[in-house]
């Protein structure tokens, strides 16, 4: 039978005819991650989970989000197929992933990975982030839980609009 990503078995013993589970999992092979200055070390889940959790405190993100993604990281690094992923490859892709998730935990992760000297450096990347944005109307994240109930936001907005003319 399968289970979380795994078999579980009813086993009897040959010797006193007992009955026991055996739980079976496949162990992926090793991956390893080439850093900036060239070293390689051994791929870390948890280490990547740090990362993305410091990004997303104090956010109103659904639970387990976090998890979830670090296994969808997770399950693309090892569907590549290599032994080896640059770190910047990892980088990008929690890059893009939070940004479908959370903005401002976009911006967090951003600010640390892509290291910005300057404050016009971490504008320029919210103005990217505004500019891709523009054609859709006004919205957040499918998975970003609202900070205000839909009728006070509808309100909010209305007096805005207002506000503008």
């Amino acid at each position: 039978r399968d289970v979380n990503d795994g078999i579980r078995r009813r086993r009897e013993c040959l010797s006193c005819n007992s009955r026991f589970t055996t739980y079976e999992r496949l162990e992926p092979a090793s991956l390893f991650v080439i850093k900036k200055d060239q070293r390689r070390e051994e791929f870390k889940k948890a280490k990547l989970l740090s990362g993305i959790r410091k990004a997303c405190e104090k956010r109103p993100l659904p639970t387990g989000i976090v998890d979830k993604l670090g296994d969808d990281i997770e399950t693309e690094l090892y569907s590549k197929g290599k032994a080896e992923i640059p770190s910047t490859v990892i980088g990008d892709l929690v890059m893009e992933k939070l940004k479908k998730t959370d903005y401002i935990a976009y911006i967090r992760f951003a600010s640390v990975y892509r290291d910005f000297t300057d404050i016009t450096a971490l504008k320029r990347e919210i103005d990217n982030l505004v500019n891709d944005d523009e054609p859709e109307t006004e919205s957040t994240p499918t998975t970003q839980l609202p900070l205000m109930p839909a009728e006070d936001l509808e309100t909010a907005a209305k007096g805005r609009q207002r506000s503008r003319r």
